[in-house]
């Protein structure tokens, strides 16, 4: 009886600890549930200790004359984070003197565009030369439940984000995502002409083995999926700004790792600061490729949140009084920085004149920065169609053909890209599928004059734009609205025509639609639709009055 009684005791006690290990670990799950994916992923793919990436060795001498081409993609940069177009940051004492010299050394280009106003479908477009939503790659790649999270977050908004449980229920799982293999991107287009391609830093459009770079057309590839931490963040050389009243840097800082892969190596830490890392690695790249032809597509991190900056570079700026503006132009800094050891890479080596640069961005500055000028002059932020989510700097160095000192004020986007390095490269252009960008350099040369006739154009889920000869229609069908402007006289989109000139409504409305009609399927559908709003960013208190537009993913 007694041993029975001992064994009841021990049973009852085990069971009650139990019991008080289920109760602590649903307390820590109700308030850390948004934490679970960084864990999960940290089990399935560990991060291991820096490793020296050995790039490829190219060819002792050299083995064509064709041109580099190097694309440097910023992303969530905002136009008036540049001082070549106005320089807005710290009252415009901030400067960005490489990439100001890399625009005087070539052209600036005054109406640049990204092809729509979030990362992914914007590097698809990029590298594809097509309008993304024509094969399907219309929202950006997110795991089943990320937009319940997301809208359970912002459920104080007014309007508050449309969460559609019965579409996030039936997304396929996020490895499933990515760039479509039938589609011809960039370094596939070009090997056959002696290419040697590598790319550096983010990726996003696809994490399984057979969307990742190396597996798309690249020779080489140092890549993050979707983003990471810039340093660790109690690391002593780094200085951090949080945004509380943004539920997504919560969920970034909660679940990003410091670590980047080497084509299928499993992830690794970066050696310092990322940005300068990868900066540092892309050097190594050109001095290796500096006898043969190659592509190197540079794409920056920086500066999406996590805002983290290098504290040297951070206490350089002590003239900026906001913390979090600090942080984001010493973030900006650090481009900058890559940006001129980038191009003194190339002189080190002889062959800048041989090499065109091209400099741009994903989107336009987002309003979850809580900054208010980042995309001044213009209305409108990331995740809007709005000129401040679309139109980005946009700059091309190319001394062989481009004369120093030149101003395009024609519009070029980043899907002219694809076009423009293939005329380069003597490729011939795909005629099996329709290309949308166009070769950009006897505009930029100065040897062809206007703008390409070519309408510009997005579709993300029921908002819309046209650009076409001056004039931009926006469509938010999910409101019933438009907005109409003629941006040859109101580039900031101060006044709505749809009223004042019914005809022109009705010619982009048609056309417009046409596109519409053109479009594929998505691959995957988009569960939330959210509001973001034109003139105010997160931090701001809105009013019934404050005009928005819906954005879904």
């Amino acid at each position: 009886m007694l041993l029975k009684a001992k064994m009841k005791k021990k049973l009852l006690i085990a069971l009650g600890i139990l019991l008080l290990l289920g109760i602590a670990s649903g307390i820590w799950f109700k308030y850390n549930w948004y934490k679970m994916p960084g864990i999960i992923a940290s089990i399935k793919n560990p991060t291991g200790p820096n490793q020296e990436v050995v790039w490829q060795d190219g060819p002792a001498t050299r083995t064509s004359n064709k041109p580099n081409v190097i694309v440097i993609l910023v992303d969530d940069m905002g136009f008036n984070e540049v001082s070549s177009y106005g320089g807005g940051m710290g009252n415009g004492q901030f400067k960005t003197q490489n990439i100001d010299q890399l625009a005087a050394d070539g052209v600036l280009c005054r109406n640049g565009y990204a092809t729509t106003a979030v990362c992914a479908a914007s590097r698809a477009s990029l590298l594809t030369g097509r309008n993304s939503t024509r094969f399907g790659f219309e929202y950006t790649p997110t795991s089943k439940g990320f937009g319940k999270l997301i809208a359970g977050m912002s459920e104080d908004q007014d309007p508050s984000p449309i969460y559609d449980a019965e579409v996030d229920e039936q997304l396929p799982e996020v490895s499933t995502m990515g760039l479509p293999k039938s589609e011809i991107i960039l370094p596939e287009l070009l090997k056959p002409q002696g290419y040697h391609s590598v790319h550096i830093g983010k990726w996003h459009l696809g994490g399984a083995d057979k969307f990742q770079p190396q597996n798309q057309g690249f020779d080489e590839s140092l890549w993050l999926e979707s983003g990471g931490f810039f340093l660790p963040e109690d690391d002593p050389n780094v200085v951090n700004a949080k945004l509380p009243f943004d539920p997504i840097d919560k969920f970034l800082w909660a679940n990003l790792p410091y670590a980047v892969e080497f084509n299928d190596s499993g992830r690794f830490e970066p050696d310092g600061h990322l940005t300068d890392y990868f900066t540092n690695e892309a050097v190594k790249v050109i001095e290796k490729n500096k006898n043969q032809p190659f592509f190197l597509y540079l794409a920056y991190w920086a500066v999406h949140t996590p805002l983290q900056a290098l504290k040297s570079d951070y206490d350089a700026l002590s003239y900026i009084e906001d913390h979090t503006e600090r942080v984001q132009a010493a973030m900006v800094k650090s481009v900058d920085r890559g940006v001129g050891k980038v191009r003194q890479a190339l002189k080190d080596n002889g062959i800048d004149d041989n090499t065109i640069i091209i400099f741009t961005c994903d989107n336009g500055a987002p309003h979850y920065v809580g900054l208010p000028d980042v995309n001044k002059p213009f209305r409108g932020w990331k995740l809007s169609l709005f000129e401040g989510g679309i139109h980005v700097p946009f700059i091309v160095n190319y001394p062989d053909s481009i004369p120093a000192g030149q101003v395009y004020e024609g519009r070029i986007s980043n899907i002219d890209i694809f076009a423009t390095a293939a005329n380069l490269a003597g490729a011939p252009l795909p005629n099996d599928r329709k290309l949308d960008g166009t070769n950009m350099l006897p505009y930029l040369s100065g040897t062809k004059a206007g703008s390409p006739a070519r309408p510009l154009f997005t579709k993300n889920g029921t908002f819309s734009q046209v650009i076409k000869d001056d004039w931009k229609l926006l469509w938010d069908q999910q409101q019933k609205k438009k907005w109409l402007f003629n941006l040859s006289t109101d580039p900031t989109e101060q006044n709505n025509l749809t009223n004042s000139a019914p005809d022109k409504l009705n010619d982009l409305t048609n056309i417009l639609t046409a596109f519409l009609a053109e479009q594929a399927k998505p691959i995957w559908d988009g569960a939330l639709s959210s509001p973001v709003h034109i003139d105010k960013h997160l931090n701001e208190s809105k009013t019934k009055e404050d005009e928005f537009a819906y954005w879904q993913n």
